[in-house]
């Protein structure tokens, strides 16, 4: 009997191990009751409540790319110290047609914030400054105009929590294409004392590429090495991440970085964004990474919050970093010292976004459940944190029932694998069927949000199932056809009938 694509493809990749070169020195983990009955990452890559959750989200993501048009989305999926899942959809180069792959580089923007926070606090904790230091103390040039009469002045805090009442940019037309000229730091100097404070330091929240430039100058000037330097040998290479740089580096361009493609116009196309570097804003937007890259970061977050051994950070300065430190007034957005927290539901996240020209990405950790997704693509006007939520909303529940009850899945049905594959519906795009629990899972394509469009399928019969409703009571007959040669050949519901179109028929 033939296997599905898409099931042959995460038989293969689900066990994908960190690659060994760029992997963090294994850390020991301190043995507990809890981590002894804990299944291992082999035997949590096989529970089938995992692989259905990704191939789930799997063919989810690839339809979106697809349906919306995206020129290249690279996405994967982290629990603890594993890789769970990573995969590539699309072109990284629309005109060679090149794959967007998971070691695909992207410029991740603003993802760069957290590593110059990260350089701060290692700083701070070298005993080289003070969150409450004036920004003045370290870089003696700082000056600018319209401080409040009396105000205390901008902080190194105020800088990290994005409320230290500074504009939100140089005032130099950077974001402004399609030449982006970005400033070297020389000019953000020179142009400093010219522009005006917005606020009074550390009274409202304003989100400050400024801030976390001048954090970045901050953290070299105490640390006496450049920037990128000081990034590479501090943070980088200590955790394994070869494949981020502080800059977009010519020698990836037209390989391995993914060109940038601007958001879609009006009749329906997107135009490619030249190539650009963001020099001195790099401290706030400059890095490129791959999703794997960032996959060792936040699994060295996991690794330092449970083994509380200094590894580039103080474990208790990590938690500094992921608390609640600045809440504006309007009590609608909270930041910690440089990573972003909120609420998703009753379960708090914290991370970062990026948007610069070309390029949209989101990391999205919690810590609680060791749980991470992240996402790239190479193009602008999407929801970046609307794919990294929904891979955690799909995953994340499976591995929990996997770590809580081992032996808790339900028994597959190995007949039911002919069903699985792609139908095609000529009113409302396409539905993708694939096993679920002990019986089958029917997703309509193109769907906002997956886990609310998915319809369950409890076997009745000789190719045939019932959708099975929220409340367990059984709704409509789902049949499938098959041929005299055995194949699976079309579905029917509602008394009308979808096609196979993945070409699989499987027998």
């Amino acid at each position: 009997m033939a296997t599905p694509p898409i099931v042959r493809f995460l038989a293969a990749s689900l066990l994908l191990p960190w690659p060994a070169a760029a992997q963090a020195p294994a850390t020991p983990v301190a043995v507990t009751k809890e981590a002894k009955e804990a299944p291992s990452p082999e035997a949590l890559s096989r529970d089938p409540r995992v692989v259905q959750a990704l191939t789930l989200l799997e063919t989810w993501a690839g339809a979106e790319q697809a349906y919306r048009r995206l020129p290249g989305v690279s996405m994967a999926v982290v629990h603890d110290q594993q890789l769970l899942w990573s995969r590539g959809f699309g072109d990284a180069h629309v005109e060679t047609k090149a794959p967007a792959t998971p070691s695909t580089m992207y410029s991740i923007c603003s993802i760069s914030k957290l590593f110059t926070s990260v350089a701060v606090m290692q700083q701070r904790d070298a005993g080289r400054l003070r969150l409450d230091d004036p920004v003045a103390r370290h870089l003696p040039w700082f000056s600018i105009g319209g401080m409040p009469e009396g105000a205390e002045p901008v902080t190194l805090f105020g800088l990290l929590t994005h409320s230290s009442g500074l504009p939100r940019e140089s005032d130099i037309p950077y974001w402004t294409g399609p030449a982006y000229p970005f400033p070297p730091v020389e000019k953000v100097r020179e142009r400093l004392p010219q522009q005006e404070m917005l606020y009074r330091p550390e009274t409202f929240f304003q989100y400050s590429n400024l801030g976390l430039t001048l954090a970045g100058e901050v953290a070299a000037a105490a640390a006496g090495k450049p920037y990128s330097a000081l990034i590479r040998s501090s943070v980088l290479d200590p955790l394994g991440m070869k494949d981020t740089e502080t800059e977009h580096l010519d020698r990836h361009r037209g390989g391995r970085l993914a060109s940038g493609y601007t958001a879609v116009r009006r009749d329906g196309t997107r135009e490619r964004v030249p190539p650009y570097e963001v020099r001195g804003i790099a401290p706030a937007a400059g890095f490129t990474s791959t999703v794997e890259d960032l996959g060792r970061f936040a699994s060295w977050q996991f690794r330092l919050l449970s083994t509380r051994k200094t590894e580039v950070l103080d474990v208790d300065t990590l938690r500094e970093m992921q608390r609640v430190q600045f809440l504006d007034p309007g009590w609608k957005t909270s930041w910690g010292l440089g990573f972003q927290v909120w609420r998703s539901g009753e379960k708090t996240f914290v991370g970062h976004n990026g948007y610069c020209p070309g390029y949209q990405s989101q990391l999205l950790v919690q810590t609680a459940e060791k749980m991470a997704t992240v996402f790239m693509t190479n193009t602008n006007g999407i929801d970046a944190q609307k794919y990294a939520q929904t891979a955690y909303d799909v995953v994340a529940p499976a591995v929990k029932k996997a770590i809580d009850d081992p032996k808790g899945a339900k028994a597959h049905v190995a007949a039911f694998a002919r069903y699985a594959g792609r139908y095609d519906n000529w009113l409302a795009g396409e539905a993708h069927v694939f096993p679920w629990d002990d019986g089958l899972a029917l997703l309509p394509i193109p769907s906002e949000k997956p886990l609310e469009a998915l319809v369950k399928l409890s076997p009745a019969g000789e190719h045939r199932f019932r959708r099975l409703r929220d409340d367990g009571e059984l709704g409509e007959e789902i049949r499938f056809e098959v041929d005299a040669t055995g194949a699976v050949t079309r579905l029917w519901r509602h008394s009308n009938a979808m096609a196979r179109a993945d070409g699989a028929g499987s027998r």
